[in-house]
């Protein structure tokens, strides 16, 4: 005999199947752009003592799709753009739990595996990242009505050095650095940015950042133009900002500089802040029971794209 207790209990794993299941897709058909031919380089995917996966030396990005059922889709997507430095991806912390969070509010989610700065890799390292998150971005438009999203409703989202991708798309889409024969807007809709590397200047950027993308000695045209918050337009998108005080691996001058230039253009944006927390605390800051997440999605839901 089923009781009512085991039908709610089957409900509650289909769904949550349903919300976390997910389908890897590659960037590209065909070759990958500004990528060099380095086949004796393999794909690093290393599981540490927290039980979080972190990868290296990507050379075939992907996105792994989190999309939501019918019933509760709200046409909204966010590519996830997780952090480590420009060395690193932390996949899982600031990637697969936050699409899977994502998929359980309606949002589609895809995490995206980009190519990290290599000069073993690709021609023009400080590029390849933002290559392969305008791909993406062009990727969720094209399957927009596959995938039951809105074309214009698709977000970016990158946590520390993805903090700095994220922002770089949301500032740079003018210029295609990917073929775009459809013309499809590479403009993030919204931008989600989580304790973000946002400027590459000497005293506010992360070091490793910097040294990654732009190199050892960067010129101060190259420091400029991936200083995000001096990049910022009427046309930027909005952007939901969240950082700790205390965190001392990007300094929070790096959101309030980049949330007082969107503030400077008229640009709707929000800056949550926590005393404590550090840095890379994922989904959860351990020194408060207040969730990020919960502000997020309830400015999401209030916001008009």
């Amino acid at each position: 005999m089923v009781t009512l207790r085991t039908l709610l209990l089957m409900t509650l794993i289909v769904v949550s199947l349903s919300t976390t299941a997910q389908q890897e897709i590659k960037l590209y058909n065909s070759a990958v752009p500004n990528s060099k031919d380095a086949t004796d380089i393999k794909e690093n995917n290393v599981k540490s003592q927290d039980g979080y996966s972190r990868v290296s030396l990507v050379s075939e990005p992907v996105i792994y799709a989190y999309l939501p059922e019918k019933e509760t889709n709200t046409g909204k997507a966010v590519i996830i753009c997780p952090g480590g430095g420009y060395g690193i991806l932390s996949i899982d912390k600031e990637g697969h739990d936050v699409a899977k969070r994502l998929a359980s509010q309606g949002v589609s989610a895809f995490v995206l595996k980009y190519r990290l700065p290599n000069d073993a890799l690709m021609h023009q390292k400080h590029i390849g990242p933002l290559q392969d998150a305008q791909r993406a971005i062009q990727l969720v438009r094209q399957n927009a009505d596959k995938w039951n999203i809105s074309p214009s409703q698709v977000g970016i989202a990158g946590f520390s050095a993805g903090g700095h991708l994220a922002s770089t798309a949301g500032t740079h889409y003018q210029e295609a650095y990917i073929d775009n024969p459809e013309n499809t807007s590479l403009r993030p809709d919204f931008m989600l940015l989580m304790y973000p590397v946002i400027s590459m200047k000497t005293g506010l950027t992360h070091k490793g950042s910097q040294t990654n993308l732009l190199g050892e000695s960067p010129s101060e045209d190259q420091i400029m133009k991936f200083s995000n918050e001096e990049q910022v337009t009427d046309d930027t998108p909005p952007a939901f900002l969240v950082h700790a005080e205390d965190d001392s691996t990007v300094p929070i001058a790096n959101s309030r500089l980049f949330h007082a230039a969107l503030e400077s253009h008229n640009i709707s944006s929000k800056l949550l802040v926590y005393p404590k927390g550090g840095h890379g605390f994922g989904l959860n800051n351990s020194t408060t029971t207040d969730q990020w997440f919960d502000h997020f999605v309830e400015w999401l839901n209030s916001s008009s794209f």
